[in-house]
């Protein structure tokens, strides 16, 4: 089996390395329109390194699968490019273009901090008050850390959770509503010291949504709409799929059934967590965004008094842009990498802050079923790229995006980024499956389980997500989490008491094993389980599930 190198969805230092292969069928190459500016009556030329940008677009979309990019490309105040190439769906003419509307995914999380930061200069809040001034009921499973928790840390992947923890409560989509997700926090284990280091985590997010609507008096998406997208002028932009409807420019997901058939995938919300990743948007809108942040929050009108009218101060856009939590520098998993490896990287309030050739980026990806994008800007050239997609290749992405900075940067190499991520993308998926191989060598395939499988059936419970059923169905058991619909699937013997379950869903690509613990009496007393692919995207947080089960006529509160 081939699979996704990394998860989409982790944006953080290892998002250089994010991949995913299949084939599609190539749609017609799109040509690349003249450069576009707006607010201005100059038009900017590309640069000579991006004359051929349409044909090198294309080509990240043939070699990693992906059937549609967006770019947008702003310098100096202007759009250079806003461009789509290929269909919005396979199999369909629908074409992307500037105003195709894609899921942004985490790259929300930078208008959740720029939500705090104004609230922070309404005097509203401050982005040091304790998380409990504002949500008296917030707990974490740890005293201290609840205590302590400032408005700030929310933003900044230090909490002490382990990676993706608490993820399942929210995705994929469960019906728990936002203040449930958060109330569960009390019981997700907390791994690592309290600002000790970075785990990229989307839980925390929730709560901040939670504190933007206590401080305003206003749903998130309200807020966002009314002080973000509207001065700005994202006039095309979306809070989540709610507000989707026929006809309109949306491009479609595409995922990889079983990590090899390419297919499109229903569109998605998260409801219960939208300033982690609830923002559906357009390059067209995404190039205006990218414009306020590189002038320092001045928004493109003026005042009544003819002075600049701003998003945020200067002082909070440093803030958002300074470094928080240190991210160590790794090497790079093939040689050819190793230019765009940094000598710092760190996380900052909801941006990533590294550096590339001498220039210090912000920037920030973000992953969705079947979507996956990024937005880096380059604050010392006013120079930035979104690449927005409809497929789960961080490689096309990045290849895309080091494309255009190389253009401005490094003008005199011309480097053939796609062709350096599609050989890593080959390393990745021959040491997945060299894991799966693993798994095979060590299996006795000569043993059974130690009880009926009928026996394995029975409602268990784990504290922070509730409920997990197994029932005996036709001489199978199948497996289902009571709050996430998606997650339903048919169990198979691997060894012993330890089972496979197969997902129902095969574009989720989060087949887990499933392992009973038998007392001395043959009772079952606890249920773990484990991705079987290291590379199962890691919001698929089942490791971290401590199930026990339910006495038969015992009610609780985790499901009520």
């Amino acid at each position: 089996m081939s699979q996704r190198f990394l998860s989409p969805r982790l944006a953080g230092c290892c998002a250089l390395f994010v991949f995913a292969t299949a084939a599609w069928a190539q749609a017609p190459a799109a040509r690349l329109a003249p450069p576009v500016s707006i607010h201005d009556s100059a038009r900017p030329l590309l640069p000579p390194q991006l004359q051929d940008f349409g044909a090198y677009v294309d080509s990240a979309r043939k070699t990693f699968d992906v059937p549609g990019i967006a770019v947008a490309i702003v310098k100096d105040g202007h759009v250079v490019m806003e461009q789509g190439f290929g269909p919005r769906e396979i199999g369909k003419p629908a074409q992307v273009d500037a105003h195709t509307l894609f899921a942004i995914a985490s790259n929300t999380k930078a208008f959740t901090a720029a939500a705090l930061q104004q609230l922070d200069e309404q005097g509203k809040l401050k982005m040091d008050d304790r998380v409990i001034d504002h949500l008296p009921w917030f707990r974490m499973s740890d005293a201290y850390v609840t205590h302590e928790m400032r408005i700030r840390d929310l933003l900044a992947h230090r909490s002490g959770l382990s990676l993706g923890a608490g993820d399942l409560l929210y995705w994929p989509p469960t019906s728990y509503s936002t203040k449930q997700v958060v109330e569960r926090l009390r019981d997700v284990p907390i791994k690592n010291g309290f600002r000790s280091g970075y785990a990229y985590d989307n839980i925390l997010f929730a709560v901040a949504t939670l504190v933007i609507e206590q401080a305003s008096g206003q749903s998130y998406a309200d807020y966002v709409r009314t002080h973000l997208f509207k001065p700005v002028g994202m006039d095309e932009s979306l809070i989540d799929k709610t507000y989707i409807r026929t006809g309109m420019d949306v491009a479609t997901g595409h995922a990889k059934a079983d990590f090899k058939d390419l297919q499109p995938v229903p569109p998605m919300a998260w409801l219960n967590d939208p300033g982690a990743g609830g923002i559906y948007s357009s390059v067209h809108d995404m190039a205006k965004w990218m414009n306020v942040q590189l002038a320092g929050g001045v928004l493109p009108a003026t005042g009544a008094d003819g002075k600049p009218v701003r998003l945020f101060s200067e002082d909070s856009q440093r803030e958002m842009w300074s470094v928080l939590t240190p991210i160590k520098v790794g090497k790079p998993p093939i040689p050819e990498l190793a230019p765009l490896m940094p000598n710092f990287s760190g996380y900052g309030e909801s941006w990533f802050l590294s550096d590339y050739r001498g220039q210090k980026l912000v920037w920030h990806t973000g992953g969705w079923p079947g979507m996956v994008s990024r937005v880096t800007l380059v604050p010392g050239q006013n120079l930035g790229v979104v690449v927005l997609t409809n497929a789960e290749s961080g490689a096309a992405f990045n290849a895309v995006t080091y494309r255009v900075l190389d253009a401005y940067l490094n003008p005199e190499t011309k480097t053939d980024w796609v062709a350096v991520y599609d050989k890593a993308v080959k390393k990745a998926e021959a040491k997945s499956d060299d894991s799966y191989a693993g798994h095979l060598a060590a299996r006795d395939k000569t043993s059974k389980p130690s009880l009926p499988l009928a026996k394995y059936a029975g409602t268990y419970r784990d504290p922070w997500y509730g409920d997990v059923s197994v029932s005996h169905e036709n001489g199978k058991l199948r497996l289902r989490f009571s709050k996430t619909a998606q997650l339903v699937g048919t169990m198979t013997p691997w060894q012993h008491d330890t089972f496979t379950v197969r997902w129902d869903d095969r574009s989720l690509n989060a087949d887990a094993f499933v392992t009973f613990t038998l007392d001395m009496d043959g009772h079952i007393t606890e249920v773990r389980m484990q991705p079987i692919s290291p590379l199962t995207d890691f919001s698929f947080d089942f490791q971290d599930l401590r199930m026990v089960p339910v006495q038969a006529g015992k009610k609780g509160t985790q499901n009520d």
